[in-house]
């Protein structure tokens, strides 16, 4: 009997990318996403192309209600895998920002992944057989305002619960990708121009890379060598450089 994996924002980008992945691998498809129609025709595709079973679960995980749906559900159901992948950026600094935007972030890539992992993680213990997948950012390494904090919280949060669950059965990874090919910066209203184009990462690519690096247990992957330069340099330069770096990075987006 196939198993079941729980995709957030299904949708589109790295999200679609991992439901493709794990439908090819036999699993079973939960996706869940604010556009219930997109995620219908995300669905349908799945179940004509790898012949497995899909549910739609629309909800806005910025909402108390949203996430309690998708909490409901796991509660109900046998999860497999969870890839907490849903979230969006703001490009506007933290002092010209909207509060509510703010808060919607903070909700989206902090509260929701949280909340979701409290929840399945009872019972992956007990079968002692899980994976859950956290997409996080390289901008956790840097500091680019608030989008930066929340990823350095999913990436910490990944990091420890994969120590803590240690010979568990129960693997936790921190997928921590650059800049990718999706929709993302454009729902942001980023500009994104100025990126050489070395700097793009394949989405399908680095998904692929992230499920690999899952498995073999390992708590952070960072797929492409130009984001594993970056992280090893902003792990040995002064701080002040890195905080200059974020605030550079900031500057193409806007």
């Amino acid at each position: 009997m196939a198993q079941w994996a729980l995709v957030t924002g299904a949708s589109v980008g790295i999200g679609e990318s991992f439901t493709r992945l794990l439908a090819a691998k036999g699993y079973n498809i939960v996706l869940v996403a604010r556009d219930e129609v997109r995620l219908h025709e995300r669905a349908a595709g799945l179940r004509e192309k790898y012949g497995v079973q899909t549910f739609v679960l629309p909800a806005d995980l910025a909402t108390k209600g949203g996430v309690k749906l998708v909490e409901k559900y796991i509660q109900r159901y046998e999860i497999e895998v969870l890839i907490n992948n849903a979230g969006f950026g703001i490009n506007k600094a933290f002092t010209a920002s909207n509060l509510g935007d703010e808060q919607d972030l903070l909700n989206v890539l902090v509260r929701t992944p949280m909340r979701l992992m409290h929840v399945i993680l009872p019972g992956m213990k007990e079968r002692k057989s899980g994976t859950i997948i956290n997409v996080s950012s390289v901008a956790g390494f840097i500091a680019g305002g608030t989008y930066s904090a929340a990823k350095s919280y999913l990436t910490v949060l990944s990091e420890s619960l994969n120590t803590e669950l240690k010979g568990s059965g129960v693997k936790v990874s921190a997928l921590c990708p650059g800049f990718t090919r999706t929709e993302f910066h454009q729902r942001g209203r980023m500009k994104m121009k100025g990126l050489p184009s070395f700097m793009w990462l394949n989405s399908d690519k680095l998904v692929a890379q992230s499920w690999k690096d899952a498995q073999a247990n390992l708590p952070v992957s960072i797929p492409g060598w130009q984001y594993k330069l970056l992280v090893a340099i902003v792990s040995i330069v002064p701080r002040s450089f890195v905080r200059q770096i974020g605030m550079n990075v900031r500057k193409k987006q806007r």
